[in-house]
This record gives C-alpha cells, structure tokens and sequence, in this order.
C-alpha cells in the first residue's frame, strides 16, 4: 500500500475500531498461482483474526495451513470536490481527491474443524452484530433447536489469522491547510468520514 507519511494511522485503538465497524474483510491469498479474494466477515483480537467461512467453500482445501493472507478492511470514504476548499477562492491551485481509511492487516491462517473452534468466532460475531443491531432483543445461538445448530456447524471451518503485520492509513487531507480540510469536512455534511477528518490534530 502506498503510504505516505501524512498518512500512516498507528493508534491501536483507531485500527481496532475502523477493523470494528467494517468488518466484512477483502481476504486476499495467493493459490494456484494466482491471487484470489474472498469477502469474509472477520474479528480481531490482539493477535490474530477470526472467522469462518463454508465448508463448500475449497479455500480450506487449496490454502495450506500457515499460507500467508492479507486481509483488507476499508473504512468510510469520499469524494472531495475542491469547491470545498476556501483557498480555492484565492488561487485556485487545487485538485479533486478521494479521502478514506483502511486497514491491511497481514498473517498466517490456520483452519479449525472441531466444533470448539468453530463455535468462538461464530459466537464473537454473532454476538457483536445481533447485540449492535438488536440490543436486548439480540438473537442468540441458543436460541436454535441443537440439533439445527449442529447441523449448521458442521457446514462451516473455522480459522484464525495470526498477525504478522499491520498497516492501516487515514487520508483525511491531513496534507491540507486547516481551513481547506475544516472546508472540505463540512461540504460532506454528515457523512461519516467527515467527523473523523474535523478530529485530526
């Protein structure tokens, strides 16, 4: 990833919540000779990453065990009309761009087929969501008969993706005057990048 310095996003707690609130990952491996990306909804911890994915799906048949992975996390993004800058008024020197984060967090997956292993990112997962979008009325695994359960876990592998390396990036025109990215946040309204550009230090 290109990363200027401008550019490079190194809080912990940052990376962790953009990982949070998008957490459907682009996994990127490389099989056969060629890179193939699947779209996986994923969890982080400290040190790895979580999740699941079909048993029909072959990735756990044509990855071998400790493959190296990159997982992708992309944030909130936007346009940026340079009609939003003020110092369009006074020289007209300015460009249209795109502002965004993201998140490439790099490792090595290993694939889980017991029924313990599958069960706790399945668990993680399905309680954060449910809990975001249900509160107390979240749904929750034991809510299904047991059997159906079973029978929905035995279709799945679990895996877990040790973190080697993290990069992430926050492009939130850091590179711009104060009022030129104060100017540019506003012409977003409320879109969600638009706050965390008003938050840069």
């Amino acid at each position: 990833m290109y990363l200027p310095s401008d550019f490079v996003q190194t809080d912990a707690e940052h990376i962790a919540a953009l990982v949070a609130a998008a957490p459907l990952a682009n996994l990127v491996s490389h099989t056969g000779g060629m890179l193939r990306v699947d779209h996986i909804p994923l969890m982080m911890t400290k040190t790895k990453l979580v999740g699941h994915i079909a048993l029909a799906n072959d990735l756990h048949r044509v990855l071998p065990e400790g493959a190296d992975v990159l997982a992708v996390f992309q944030g909130a993004d936007a346009y940026i009309s340079p009609n939003t800058y003020p110092s369009k008024a006074q020289t007209h020197e300015v460009v249209p761009t795109w502002n965004y984060e993201v998140v490439h967090i790099h490792g090595q997956i290993m694939f889980h087929h017991g029924r313990k292993p599958k069960m706790g990112p399945v668990g993680m997962l399905t309680k954060k969501m449910e809990t975001q979008t249900n509160g107390p009325d979240a749904w929750r695994m034991s809510d299904a008969p047991p059997a159906f359960l079973d029978a929905k876990l035995d279709a799945i592998v679990g895996f877990e993706i040790l973190i080697s390396k993290v990069m992430a990036k926050s492009k939130l025109s850091q590179n711009k005057s104060v009022s030129d990215r104060i100017g540019a946040a506003d012409g977003l309204d409320d879109h969600p990048i638009a706050s965390a550009m008003k938050a840069v230090d």
